[in-house]
């Protein structure tokens, strides 16, 4: 077990694709943790769907071992203080950056003591890097600015550095410059992170930790006392003999092991954990024996135990998938019978989900393996929340929510992937707020919910702060986009502020705030945005409250039968124009049958918006060879009473609609 002096735990934040998993690759690298003939790309994003997308999606812990001086690295170490042949352990969490995924960021930061601001010399701050930026201040780390990607040849490092400044307020000798593709800076950046990231609350800060500024030294004075007060006050008396510290650690992720059950990474927080300990889950009171307990380098490395300040696994043999959850407090059970108070840790906020589809399996009878699967990825995806619901359309399935679109095409790519299991996914929606006339107040997560009108007193929908980065020159045409989906404009941010001169540039970057509906960002206005801005402007977005909406439900019928599957909530002025937009969609997704398909859109009783596929035609009259017309019109007459019959056999749900169509209609 490593000193506690000695332990780093800090994790790397940045907006999408600014170099986060390839900077991770050079840590892994320099370090040693990985061998270098099995090192490859994006290490840490263990998904097929992360390399093939080129994202992070899950949070990846590592521990990583550092002794200085570092040798046999190619680029000169400009430092002179790299003279401590201590060993250092560093434990890593490398997070997403995209603003679906924001609740990874959030857990990975509050395990830790520090984070790395990560961001591209060629592209700036941007949207998503300044939302991290703020979960980070909340969880009051130390923030250590780098300047990734200084190796392009497009790279305006100086520019970044300014923007940096404007915006955390440090000094720009503290910003690091690194190329995390070819290593140049990283060990100055292992260096800086031993420095400036204080150890674990507890442990004695010795004079190696500290050789910063007086600054840097009290403010990881005052971290680790206020951590380290902080919910511990009850245990001071069982500190006496070290060996009694009651053990408390935070659940941060977990995932789901066939054949030793559930697997949940912690962070140790109070005591220590061992193999063969008996321990219990505070939250949901389930009690398990530790099988095995180890790290991550990144695989999993068994070990004789973990000690307070570190990070690591906790095999518990539970089969009960609710048995954990993120957010929990592992603790002994030798400690809760002996008297002393134990509190919980303080956890994570519950996440609120901002978009709500149902998923149904395309098989009926593949409803049981649908809610084993989403079970097991719940475990590993915090933020998935599900409940059954039931259509007459498409049978047994799950209402779930997510924290967006790209959410939501990641879990059903991961069940389709991992568990084999092909879906019917319905429209997206997000959770509106309704009051009926005798006061009573629901939520509704789709059109489906929504009680007649007649009863309904007013209706609110959720709205989002917006925050879209973007540079000067294109500021009116992300304008319009805005106002065209109901923005509310609050003011304009110029990146690098007004006195540095920068409002003279049309390079010059500003920020733009506003307030939107949630579902005016739902579809297409990520799309609509990058084109609007010859794809540089970034978003970043937090939902604020309810406002007051005038919206309807639209229903979808197809062969003059109801399809509850599509019916969407729309605002009641732009009705008319969704209801054509997707009868056109189900019409060229929809495959022909024998006889005629109507697709309609209807607001209530009244029809807004049609469609009509032609049926297949045999030519019965490809036969006649001559003779009367009437020849010719008797056989297309006993062809169309024949159609009639077939069509009076057959039941309007007789036309099966493909999950492409539903597809066609999401993606509208």
């Amino acid at each position: 077990m490593a000193a506690q002096s000695h332990i780093r735990n800090f994790c790397i934040i940045a907006h999408i694709d600014h170099g986060k998993s390839t900077l991770a690759d050079r840590l892994l690298e320099i370090t040693g943790t990985v061998e270098k003939r099995k090192m490859q790309e994006q290490l840490l994003d263990s998904m097929d769907i992360e390399r093939e997308r080129g994202i992070t999606i899950k949070l990846a812990p590592v521990r990583m071992r550092v002794q200085f001086p570092i040798s046999n690295f190619q680029f000169p170490i400009k430092s002179q203080i790299f003279n401590d042949e201590k060993a250092y352990i560093l434990n890593l969490i490398d997070t997403p950056g995209h603003v679906d995924f924001t609740y990874e960021v959030s857990r990975s930061l509050a395990a830790v003591e520090g984070a790395v601001l990560l961001v591209d010399a060629t592209q700036g701050v941007q949207a998503q890097t300044i939302g991290n930026l703020y979960l980070a201040i909340e969880q009051n780390l130390t923030i250590i600015p780098v300047v990734n990607k200084i190796d392009l040849p497009n790279a305006e490092v100086e520019k970044a550095k300014a923007e940096l400044v404007h915006l955390i307020g440090c000094k720009e000798e503290e910003i690091l410059c690194v190329s995390g593709k070819t290593g140049q800076g990283v060990p100055e950046l292992l260096r800086a992170i031993v420095e400036r990231v204080p150890p674990p609350p507890g442990a004695v800060i010795s004079t190696e930790a500290t050789k910063g500024s007086a600054v840097e030294k009290s403010h990881a004075m005052q971290m680790v006392s206020a951590r380290h007060a902080e919910g511990v006050r009850s245990l001071d008396s069982a500190r006496d003999d070290e060996s009694r510290v009651p053990l408390r650690a935070l659940v941060f992720d977990s995932t789901y092991d066939t054949y030793r059950g559930v697997v949940a990474y912690v962070r140790v927080v109070d005591g220590s954990v061992k193999k063969g300990d008996k321990v219990v889950f505070m939250a949901t009171k389930s009690q398990g024996e530790v099988l095995e307990v180890g790290y991550f380098t990144p695989k999993l490395v068994a070990c004789e135990g973990l000690a307070e300040g570190e990070m690591g696994y906790i095999v518990s043999g539970l089969r009960d998938l609710g048995g954990c959850r993120v957010g929990d407090t592992v603790t002994g059970v030798r400690d809760q019978v002996s008297g002393v108070r134990i509190e919980p840790l303080p956890g994570y906020t519950e996440v609120k989900p901002m978009v709500f589809a149902g998923l149904f399996p395309k098989e009926g009878d593949e409803y049981s393996q649908l809610r084993e699967a989403i079970e097991k990825l719940k475990l590993n995806d915090a933020s998935l929340s599900f409940e059954p619901e039931h259509s007459t359309a498409l049978g047994l399935g799950f209402r779930c929510g997510f924290l967006g679109l790209l959410h939501l095409e990641i879990v059903e790519e991961r069940l389709r992937r991992e568990h084999g299991i092909e879906l019917i996914t319905t429209v997206p929606s997000v959770a509106y707020r309704v009051t009926k006339t005798k006061g009573e107040v629901i939520v509704i997560k789709g059109a489906q919910e929504l009680p007649d009108p007649t009863y309904i007193k007013q209706i609110e929908e959720p709205w989002v702060k917006v925050d879209i980065v973007c540079p000067k020159k294109y500021i009116g045409g992300v304008m319009q986009l805005v106002q065209e989906k109901r923005g509310v404009y609050e003011n304009t941010e110029y990146l690098l502020g007004g006195h540095l001169g920068a409002t003279e540039h049309d390079s010059t970057r500003v920020i733009l705030h506003y307030e939107l509906p949630l579902a005016s960002i739902l579809v297409d206005f990520y799309d609509k945005l990058k084109s609007a801005s010859s794809g540089y402007a970034s978003l970043n977005y937090e939902l604020t409250g309810y406002r007051e909406a005038d919206v309807v439900r639209l229903d979808i019928l197809v062969a003059e039968d109801l399809v509850e599957a599509l019916a969407v909530i729309v605002y009641r002025d732009s009705a008319a124009d969704s209801g054509r937009r997707i009868v056109e969609a189900l019409k060229n997704t929809i495959p022909r049958h024998q006889f005629d398909i109507k697709i309609q859109a209807a607001l209530g009783g009244k029809i807004v918006a049609s469609e009509r596929i032609a049926p297949f035609r045999k030519d019965v009259t490809a036969k006649l060879y001559g003779g009367d017309v009437t020849r010719k019109m008797k056989l297309l007459e006993k062809q169309k009473r024949g159609k009639k019959k077939m069509m009076a056999r057959l039941s309007n749900s007789s036309v099966e609609i493909p999950s492409e169509a539903y597809l066609a209609v999401l993606k509208r």
